[in-house]
């Protein structure tokens, strides 16, 4: 029978809680009948000495008084069952700005000679002041003791470790408390501050780090591990979050402020550890005052907008004042998605949507045209590897020929920027994909070298973005989610990467300090064993490697390098004011020459076979080895 009534009241605490007006309406009521035994107080419990006509109606004058500070201070605002001290303190703040008033308006009753309705006795608004706090403040305290006493955890509970004992820790643990359906279960918290080690915060002890070992996890069935600290550095959390990944703990990380709902923080807004939070990288600092000084008031072309990169670069442009941003994509599908993404969550944004392919030069002259764009940021091409090695020509017509016809465009139509995205497979390049990029390179050079040109032009070189489409990372996870085997080329394979919106935090940073002419490169940090990568997203799934899920090679692609470069050998490496950014001074080059093979090439791009393509491309970048040429 107890467990059973125990089980209904859990159930209509997870289903239900007060509403707002209802919290206040028990509030008003509360000072209403606390007023009135403030009377009875006053008079020594003798209801006859007294005018109960009078005591009604000074006791709805106090709850006039009352509920406009309530309304002001939002005092019933919050979830009685999670009150804080922040809760009570506001309910004080509350009663303490009525009780003002009301002084106030019986001290001005009684110089005045108001109604007597206004004159209340000054010792029973203490009497009342003093009972009505203390019953508001023990109503929260008793729903939320009750609370806690009827949602004691479930054995189906998962035991959790907090990380971090300040401010947030004990909002999540309050959050974790508060919500039955979490099946969570704290067990204590781990804190770096000695002072704290040993000690009881909100009721738990508080652990070092070193007590996480193996047989405490087994030994107290220890499943779920949260992050919840922010005033730390990415690499103190980089080293944090890898010590505790081979436990095979669930590792879950708290939402930064600006993110939870309302002001409030949820369960389910804990979410799962991403492997970009085992990068470690610190966050990036911008000239915010000279990319908005060079995006004010302007047109902004974007190709490949509904891209991995394309549609980050149009998510960062959106914080800046500029005029429109004018997006194109020959993607239908994707182009919908950003499309209800910007009218959704940029409500603002000032955009044209515009399906259009970059080689279609009448197309894009109609485009430049229409719209004048002064900022150009192409991000157009064709990038997958093994595809592009099987067509050659399309990688060719697309990633160089497009870059050609939108980079004479802005210089036809004296657009003052164009920035082009290049890739580290630009550097000595061993696949089609590579060898078109670093064309473009050249390309845009040559271009920056035109004595009409008024347009600056600046290549972008980085390495791989995590989660960009087709990349390891989500093959890795569908992998993983279908039960493995997890694939990797080669066992020693490497590869550069950064986070998408740092990749394109840089582009704009570097779109502004350009001359004209640079290829900027970007700090990538140091090069990541794709098999790490690999192991750490096995277990983040909560799962152990090649246990319950394989790992599998399969040898390299055709093309495919193991390791990757940011620089060439003949490039120096100069520096530039952002430490993550830097010049890549290239030898000169016959730009003469370059051009005239790039547009005999794209005039007789169908006549020319594959390994014919394949050799053009050799002849542009006399670096590129490609053994498909080779074997043809």
């Amino acid at each position: 029978m107890i467990n059973t009534l125990k089980y209904k009241t859990i159930q209509i605490f997870r289903d239900y809680s007060l509403p707002r007006w209802l919290v206040l309406a028990i509030d008003i009521s509360a000072v209403f009948f606390t007023f009135l035994i403030a009377y009875l107080l006053r008079y020594n419990l003798e209801p006859s000495t007294f005018s109960w006509a009078l005591a009604f109606k000074q006791g709805l004058l106090i709850c006039s008084v009352y509920i406009v500070f309530m309304l002001l201070f939002k005092s019933y605002s919050g979830l009685i069952r999670q009150t804080t001290i922040k809760d009570t303190f506001t309910i004080a703040i509350t009663n303490s700005a009525a009780f003002a008033a009301l002084f106030v308006i019986t001290i001005c009753s009684r110089k005045f000679d108001f109604n007597p309705f206004f004159n209340i006795s000054l010792s029973i608004m203490m009497i009342h002041y003093g009972t009505v706090t203390v019953t508001l403040i023990l109503f929260r305290v008793f729903i939320k003791m009750f609370y806690v006493f009827v949602s004691v955890p479930s054995s189906h509970s998962k035991n959790v470790m907090i990380y971090g004992s300040g401010e947030t820790g004990i909002i999540v643990k309050r959050v974790i408390e508060s919500d039955p359906r979490s099946g969570f279960q704290l067990k204590g918290f781990i804190d770096d501050n000695s002072k704290l080690q040993g000690k009881k915060v909100d009721g738990y002890s508080v652990f070092p780090m070193s007590v996480l070992t193996k047989d405490f996890v087994d030994t107290e069935n220890i499943k779920v591990f949260i992050f919840a600290i922010k005033d730390i550095s990415a690499g103190k959390k980089k080293e944090v979050l890898e010590s505790v990944i081979s436990l095979g703990l669930e590792i879950l990380d708290t939402p930064s402020f600006d993110q939870w709902l309302n002001g409030h923080l949820q369960v389910k807004q804990l979410r799962k550890v991403q492997l970009e939070d085992l990068l470690g990288r610190e966050p990036i600092t911008l000239d915010l005052k000279g990319i908005e000084e060079g995006l004010r008031k302007k047109t902004i072309l974007v190709t490949g907008a509904a891209g991995s990169i394309g549609s980050e670069i149009v998510r960062q442009l959106t914080k800046y004042n500029y005029k429109q941003l004018v997006l194109v994509d020959q993607a239908e599908t994707p182009s919908f998605f950003l499309d209800n993404e910007l009218k959704d969550k940029f409500t603002d944004c000032r955009y044209d949507f515009i399906i259009g392919d970059v080689t279609n030069e009448l197309k894009m002259d109609h485009i430049f045209r229409k719209y004048r764009p002064e900022i150009v940021f192409h991000a157009a091409a064709y990038k997958h590897v093994p595809i592009m090695e099987a067509n050659p020509h399309e990688a060719f017509r697309v990633n160089v020929g497009g870059t050609k016809i939108i980079s004479e465009l802005a210089i036809k139509y004296k657009a003052e920027k164009f920035v082009m995205i290049s890739s580290d497979k630009a550097v000595k390049p061993t696949n089609v994909m590579g060898a078109t990029k670093k064309i473009c390179e050249l390309l845009v050079q040559s271009q920056a070298k035109r004595s009409e040109t008024e347009t600056r032009f600046v290549t972008t070189r980085f390495g791989n973005v995590l989660g960009s489409n087709g990349s390891v990372i989500p093959i890795f996870k569908k992998q993983i989610a279908e039960g493995g085997p997890v694939t990797i080329t080669d066992p020693e394979i490497t590869r550069f990467f950064m986070t998408i919106p740092e990749a394109c935090q840089l582009v704009l940073e570097a779109g502004f300090m350009c001359k004209g002419g640079e290829i900027f490169i970007f700090d990538m940090g140091n090069p990541i064993k794709i098999l790490d990568i690999a192991t750490k997203l096995i277990q983040l799934s909560g799962f152990e490697p090649y246990k319950d899920i394989d790992i599998k090679f399969i040898g390299l692609r055709p093309g495919e390098k193991l390791y990757e470069e940011l620089f060439s050998d003949n490039e120096q490496q100069l520096p530039t004011h952002n430490p993550k950014i830097s010049i890549a001074r290239v030898a000169e080059t016959d730009y003469d020459y370059v051009l005239s093979m790039i547009n005999d090439t794209l005039k007789s791009i169908y006549k020319k076979s594959g390994p014919e393509v394949v050799e053009a491309m050799m002849e542009i970048v006399p670096e590129y080895t490609s053994k498909y040429a080779a074997t043809s």
